[in-house]
């Protein structure tokens, strides 16, 4: 169980080699002793996680599987000793760890969401960067999170952003919920040039340093479409009180709009380490991890609407949300395939969406699935959308 107030507060990382993990251990650094990593996991990048356990050396770690263990064990002899753990049962095992307050899942994929709820169902803190957790599995997520002493808190800038807005608020006071997307690398090319785009151009992210995956789903607006799935279900606003205002500069990253009109917006730098930090602190806040925004040198702010023509994939996510059941586990896994196919150049930049509508016009929804369910959902999305991108590409 969780230490005295005193004591440090214990941390899992799940995803420690990624962007978000090594932000946070970047964090806890910087907190002294207050915080004391317990355990790590990371999926086959075993001479990172070596680094980090030599660095903060956690009682256990999680590896995908056996061949990333040896390696890590080979990489982390002499500088750790602790217990090795490999595949689903070791992530659950971490994630339920007793001697931990907060879990931090920063995993990417379906397979971080059974660690998710067990971090719940165990009672932690789940401060959550998977944003799979709750596009494919929402309502089993926030059923977990009622049902135990866990708490949720996002660590995706936008919803954090929004939690903080929503703070002392009431939920008949709000009209509307606003998501901003600063548009990718993308945001002017016209429908023809989009067609053409290469995996270099869309990995090109004027603002944000992401992994592949979520730096093509921002090149699409497809995340942020994820996005307005995650602040459905976790602030419990109906899909047509939600919004996407496109922000270029990235420092405004949530408004609500009240009933009475008013908007209330959240700006910051953009930078990770804010959320993050806001995830392990609060309710409380810690002193500025980064220099403070200085709006008198950002520039204009500038907003404008989304285009919908253009970026299909942003209204295929909603109305997947919309449909609920298993149908965004279904988009989200077929968005997954599709983005590999074409990071590997097997089809263009386009085919996600078309590929995205295929699958899920296929798709037989189950309205309230179980978690067998939503993972077979999302085994299935993943056959139909190699088999598209594989024709696809036959084709051409």
């Amino acid at each position: 169980m969780p230490g005295r107030r005193d004591d440090p507060r214990g941390i899992v990382i799940l995803g420690a080699t990624g962007q978000i993990g090594r932000l946070t251990l970047e964090l806890i650094s910087r907190r002294g002793g207050e915080l004391q990593v317990r355990a790590l996991a990371a999926r086959r990048n075993a001479t990172g996680l070596a680094a980090a356990a030599a660095r903060f050396q956690p009682a256990a770690v999680a590896l995908a599987d056996s061949a990333a263990a040896d390696r890590f064990r080979q990489a982390a002899e002499g500088r750790w000793r602790g217990e090795i753990l490999v595949g689903a049962e070791g992530l659950a095992t971490l994630a339920a760890w007793d001697d931990a307050e907060i879990v931090v899942n920063a995993m990417v994929g379906a397979a971080g969401l059974p660690p998710s709820l067990v971090a719940l169902q165990a009672g932690h803190r789940l401060a959550l960067a998977n944003k799979e957790s709750l596009v494919i599995a929402g309502a089993l997520v926030m059923q977990a999170a009622a049902e135990s002493t866990g708490r949720l808190l996002p660590i995706d800038s936008e919803h954090s952003a929004l939690l903080q807005c929503l703070s002392g608020r009431s939920r008949e006071e709000i009209a509307r919920l606003i998501l901003t997307a600063s548009g990718g690398p993308l945001r002017g090319h016209s429908a023809g040039a989009l067609a053409r785009v290469t995996p270099a151009e869309a990995l090109r992210h004027p603002t944000w340093e992401m992994g592949p995956r979520i730096t093509i789903d921002a090149a699409t607006l497809f995340n942020k479409g994820m996005e307005l799935i995650e602040a459905h279900w976790l602030f419990d606003v109906p899909f047509e009180r939600l919004g996407v205002w496109v922000h270029p500069q990235s420092i405004v990253h949530a408004l609500v709009e009240f009933r009475d009109g008013a908007l209330l917006a959240h700006l910051s730098a953009p930078d990770m380490r804010l959320p993050i930090q806001y995830a392990l602190s609060h309710p409380v806040r810690w002193p500025a991890p980064i220099p403070p925004c200085d709006l008198t040198r950002a520039g204009p702010l500038g907003f404008e609407a989304p285009d919908a023509t253009r970026f299909p994939c942003l209204r295929i996510a909603q109305e997947a949300g919309r449909a609920g059941g298993t149908a965004p586990a279904v988009a989200n896994a077929a968005d997954e395939v599709l983005v590999v196919a074409f990071l590997s150049r097997r089809v263009p930049l386009t085919a996600i969406a078309t590929g995205l509508e295929t699958v899920l016009g296929r798709h037989r929804r189950v309205a309230a699935p179980s978690l067998e369910q939503i993972l077979a959902a999302d085994a299935w999305a993943r056959e139909e959308a190699e088999a598209y991108a594989h024709d696809l590409g036959a084709r051409t």
